[in-house]
């Protein structure tokens, strides 16, 4: 792509991800950033990894985290978070990332919940990186589904159960967005965003602001790049994938893909459609 680099500025960086044949719904990261800098973006799934040398610093949910070595990464579904090195040589870690039912299927548990997206936990996150490590080569579906259940017995105890389970209250903005959501090639206003809350356009974006900690244009493109990627995957060539998600052009979602992901487009649906060459990450 004109003007798009194929890879990583810094050629420490590489990222990689692979989906199971047998299993959809989950989906396998590995990666060593040094330079990178992830802009805000959220995934539909629970989010579990181990940081295996170096340190990271991230905002989740509003709220800055450091995770080094020995860490375990445990995120919920749809927080936003960013991503950068804290060291000179930055970070190596593995994650995994769960629908909520492929959760509740391995589990048997209605649902699970993170107090803390950080927990240090030299053994447990050696063990959770070994798993992680071992389902990355697993070809044979029976043996993948076991090293499943096991490497979620790592962290289970970390874990709320049934707490999202209960009826609450829908969220403040869930209205906003979900017309955010159901708008992601369209152009949106302030004003209309603040109509649906029922507040003043510059009142409706502080208090969208302290509700989220990003402003309503960072939560559309998270929302925007989270639908790339889940076309990316099935198949649809990018040209497409740019216009159903409101991308100026082919290059602009390149552009925004790799600086949330860490992949062009192109990358990540060879990676996760094909069994990439495996490579130091």
């Amino acid at each position: 792509m004109q003007g798009v680099p194929e890879h990583f500025e810094a050629t420490q960086d590489s990222a990689e991800f692979r989906h199971p044949a047998h299993r959809p719904g989950v989906e396998l990261y590995r990666a060593h950033i040094v330079r990178h800098s992830f802009e805000p973006h959220a995934h539909d799934a629970y989010g579990l990894g181990a940081i295996e040398s170096g340190a990271e610093r991230f905002r989740y949910a509003g709220s800055e985290q450091f995770a080094g070595a020995g860490s375990l990464l445990l995120m919920n579904p749809d927080a936003l978070h960013t991503g950068r090195a804290e060291t000179e040589d930055g970070w190596r870690y593995r994650m995994i990332y769960l629908d909520r039912d492929v959760l509740e299927q391995v589990t048997g548990d209605s649902a699970w919940s993170f107090d803390d997206a950080v927990r240090h936990d030299t053994a447990r996150a050696a063990r959770l990186g070994q798993g992680l490590q071992a389902l990355w080569y697993c070809t044979e579906p029976l043996a993948f589904d076991s090293l499943l259940a096991e490497l979620l017995d790592v962290v289970r105890p970390d874990a709320r159960v049934g707490r999202l389970a209960r009826k609450q209250a829908r969220p403040r903005f869930a209205e906003v967005n979900d017309f955010l959501r159901a708008h992601l090639d369209q152009t949106v206003r302030l004003e209309d965003l603040a109509q649906l809350a029922g507040l003043s356009p510059f009142h409706f974006l502080r208090q969208f602001r302290a509700q989220h900690h990003v402003t309503p244009q960072q939560m559309l493109m998270a929302y925007r790049m989270h639908e790339a990627k889940r076309r990316l995957a099935a198949g649809e060539a990018a040209a497409q994938v740019a216009a159903a998600t409101g991308m100026v052009d082919q290059a602009h979602l390149t552009r925004s893909f790799a600086r949330r992901y860490g992949v062009t487009p192109g990358r990540y649906q060879r990676q996760v459609r094909g069994r990439a060459t495996v490579s130091g990450a």
